[in-house]
């Protein structure tokens, strides 16, 4: 690809702008060049309100806040882009050390009718774009490779794919910045390092940015061979670039990282906190969750946090500490932990029973107000009768190391703290807090029972018009239920009938958000959650609203759910249109020849 510039104003014009629940838009585009363009045309307008911008091969997502922002204004804003925009195809140029030795090489060989050495001088003779990020924190998706390399993902998925291959699907490249499930065909390896906690920007490859592969095989290879004569053994694999030398990625060989000195291989021991909760059971999952890191799209982390924001900051008031401050969350409760000094906690979310074990023996305490736990006194949290989520806020706040400005546990992305484990300690520290609140026993009155049914409102789109009329109608008159498979990255549903799809060709990826029901081909939606992907390829049906996600989220597994439509953001005459204009813009993409 080369720059050029791409017609904004002709692009809006026609373009469709759909609804991503009640604080988002998805803009259709007619490929990456007007994706790219787009997006960096809202970057650099920054606009109050706007709170992430999402890229994708034929879509924008725009996040926005609407007390802040109005839908009308958001518009406006669109409306009002320059008229012509460099399509950002001349991004920084990121230069990746490629060892081609990928297990399906030769397969991809045999697919695109070419020698293994024509696949390998074709895929690293291409300058590919970063379309998109997502799957993973740091995992970019580049396009513009050479067509003759466009080979469908493995039958199988494999279950593990080492941190660094590099590897291809359909159009697009990528390279797997940890070790993760993946079906995409391995060409290669590289040691460069996609995601690094200790730069100042994690992720080396962002939206709009070039890169291009060398071939580095035969000079690792002579490398590895003089080494391992030398040595009598095989050599290692060189380190990953860092600092510098991953800034600009540009060297045909990795630079050897530079051996550290004696302080550095000592451990640096931390001093014991004076009071903290020693754990002795972590129950089923229990994680330490603040408000969440937005805004980190671009970099493939979404904005995970507390599953129940609502019930966190209500367990913060509670003993007088600041609202966003991290909280435990714990899942089904089942935590038993020992104070080390005396601490001030607070429950709150779903009522469960709280035990305090003592040398005056037991006695309880109750959600939704403060309780003091004396120094060696053993706190037992049982399962709740109803709902899910309980977090355990502490007088002090709890010690947890920021990441990204976060100190939200996220599964799916691994980064944050870690899941609860025995033994672990929860350091206490010292925050200035004001006065511990007065009671609230019933501000969660509104989490779910397991034979109750919940009411979830959600606004139809991006993607409803990919769906039948009929599934539109299950979808808000049968009740789905919520199954074990259920976690922090989404509620997996089951309805007694899947939702049919009428539009069965494949859809590229697209930026996702929490409270997403994305339909995959079984038909049984799954309710993307706090720690959902940043992208996703399954088409969207609705979205629940914003503020009923705390709800959601306290729905237990074997409940029930039902949805009701509610109007969404007016996105003015001829944005949106209905499922009938859906159609005509899904023959007009087939006339254009748009490659779906």
């Amino acid at each position: 690809m080369t720059g050029h510039e791409v017609d904004l104003g002709a692009a809006l014009a026609h373009l469709r702008v759909l609804p991503l629940g009640t604080d988002g838009v998805l803009i259709e585009t007619d490929g990456l060049d007007e994706s790219l363009a787009l997006f960096g045309a809202l970057l650099a307008q920054p606009v109050a309100g706007i709170l992430d911008v999402v890229p994708a091969a034929r879509s924008v997502a725009v996040r926005f806040l609407p007390t802040l922002l109005p839908i009308a204004s958001l518009m406006s804003v669109l409306r009002s882009l320059p008229t012509s925009r460099d399509a950002a195809t001349e991004g920084r140029l990121v230069e990746i050390p490629v060892r081609y030795d990928g297990e399906d090489l030769a397969e991809v060989a045999r697919l695109s009718g070419l020698s293994t050495h024509e696949v390998v001088d074709r895929h690293a003779g291409a300058t590919y774009t970063v379309a998109f990020t997502g799957f993973a924190p740091g995992f970019a998706y580049l396009t513009g490779g050479d067509p003759a390399l466009a080979v469908p993902r493995r039958a199988t998925p494999r279950t593990s794919v080492p941190a660094g291959a590099v590897a291809m699907a359909g159009e697009f490249t990528g390279v797997y910045p940890r070790e993760s499930p993946g079906g995409w065909q391995l060409l290669g390896h590289t040691d460069v390092a996609l995601w690094d906690l200790a730069e100042r920007v994690p992720a080396l490859l962002q939206p709009g940015m070039r890169v291009r592969f060398v071939d580095v095989t035969a000079r690792a290879a002579a490398v590895e061979e003089a080494t391992g004569a030398e040595r009598g053994t095989t050599a290692p694999a060189s380190t990953a670039l860092r600092g510098p030398a991953r800034a600009a990625a540009s060297a045909p060989e990795p630079a050897p990282e530079p051996v550290p000195g004696p302080a550095a291989d000592v451990p640096v021991a931390r001093p014991r906190p004076d009071r903290a909760l020693v754990v002795t059971r972590p129950g089923p999952f229990s994680i330490l969750e603040d408000l969440g890191r937005p805004g980190r799209s671009g970099l493939g982390v979404s904005r995970s946090g507390a599953m129940d924001h609502r019930a966190l900051r209500e367990a913060n008031r509670l003993v007088g500490a600041a609202t966003g401050s991290a909280a435990l969350e714990l899942a089904y409760g089942g935590l038993e932990a020992t104070a080390r000094g005396d601490l001030v906690l607070a429950v709150a979310g779903a009522p469960v029973p709280l035990t305090v074990h003592g040398a005056r023996g037991a006695r309880h305490a109750v959600p939704g107000a403060a309780f003091a736990l004396d120094d060696g006194e053993v706190l037992v949290v049982g399962a709740p009768p109803r709902g899910v989520y309980s977090y355990l806020a502490v007088r002090g706040g709890w010690e947890a190391e920021s990441v990204l400005d976060s100190a939200s546990g996220d599964v799916l992305a691994r980064i944050g703290p870690g899941r609860l484990a025995a033994g672990d300690e929860l350091g206490v520290g010292r925050a200035w807090s004001e006065s511990v609140a007065a009671s609230a026993h019933d501000a969660q009155r509104s989490v779910s029972a397991p034979d109750e049914v919940t009411l979830l409102d959600v606004v139809l789109g991006p993607r409803d018009d990919w769906f039948t009329a009929e599934a539109l109608e299950r979808l808000t008159g049968q009740r789905f239920t919520v199954t074990a498979q259920s976690n922090r990255i989404g509620l997996r549903l089951e309805g007694e009938h899947p939702l049919e799809r009428a539009v069965e060709h494949e859809l590229p990826s697209e930026a996702t958000v929490s409270g997403a029901l994305q339909v995959p081909p079984d038909g049984q939606p799954v309710l993307f959650m706090a720690d959902h992907p940043v992208t996703g390829g399954y088409p969207v049906v609705a979205c629940v609203v914003g503020d009923q996600l705390d709800r959601a989220a306290q729905v237990p597994v074997g409940a029930s759910v039902r949805f009701r439509v509610v109007p969404g953001p007016d996105l003015g005459a001829g944005r949106r249109g209905g499922r009938r204009d859906a159609r005509v813009d899904e023959r007009a993409a087939g006339e254009r020849g748009v490659e779906q």
